[in-house]
């Protein structure tokens, strides 16, 4: 394992013990054996090392989403009963990845993020909201109606998520959100 390999796997370690706001530089430097300059080197800071490690780690969560999500469900299930489902097992995956939750949301929420940080975070989201269309409702064709759709299932994860974390025994559950969903549409299309 090289230098940045290291880098990236003790961020990983400091991110999960430490959380974003407080692991410092000599604790990422320490966690991957390497010199404080070795961030530097191959990062730019250690705001962009944090980053990019929390955003592997994000991506690795989607993986293992992607895993989970490919249970097989009923061929006589509702469109409805489909989007609930799969709705609850990205809910009970919250509890493996809490602390990479609670760091995403402790990273996100930093208030004066790098400019070139907030690019490469916003490069991310968009990603995931394609890669959620996709796992969703398997539209993989990066048109306008997936970024749509993966916009709304970002929105309904990021909020989902917050309030699990805050909350967990009041979080909304699939069925939470499949009927919170048609309450909106019937509104909103009416």
């Amino acid at each position: 394992m090289g230098n940045k390999e290291a880098l990236l796997a003790g961020a990983k370690r400091c991110l999960n013990e430490k959380g974003y706001a407080r692991t410092t530089v000599r604790d990422l430097a320490s966690a991957a054996n390497v010199s404080m300059a070795a961030i530097g080197y191959h990062f730019g800071s250690r705001e962009a090392l944090l980053n990019t490690a929390l955003i592997e780690a994000n991506e690795e969560w989607g993986e293992t989403l992607a895993k989970v999500l490919q249970v097989e469900t009923p061929a006589s299930a509702s469109p409805a009963e489909r989007f609930e489902l799969i709705w609850r097992r990205v809910i009970e995956s919250f509890e493996e990845h809490r602390r990479m939750w609670a760091v995403s949301m402790e990273a996100y929420s930093q208030p004066d993020l790098d400019p070139e940080v907030r690019t490469q975070l916003a490069n991310a989201l968009e990603l995931a909201r394609f890669g959620l269309a996709n796992l969703f409702q398997g539209l993989d064709d990066g048109s306008a109606e997936a970024r749509a759709v993966g916009t709304v299932h970002q929105a309904l994860l990021s909020g989902a998520m917050l309030q699990w974390l805050i909350d967990p025994d009041r979080a909304p559950s699939g069925a939470d959100l499949v009927r919170g969903l048609r309450l909106i549409a019937t509104d909103v299309l009416a």
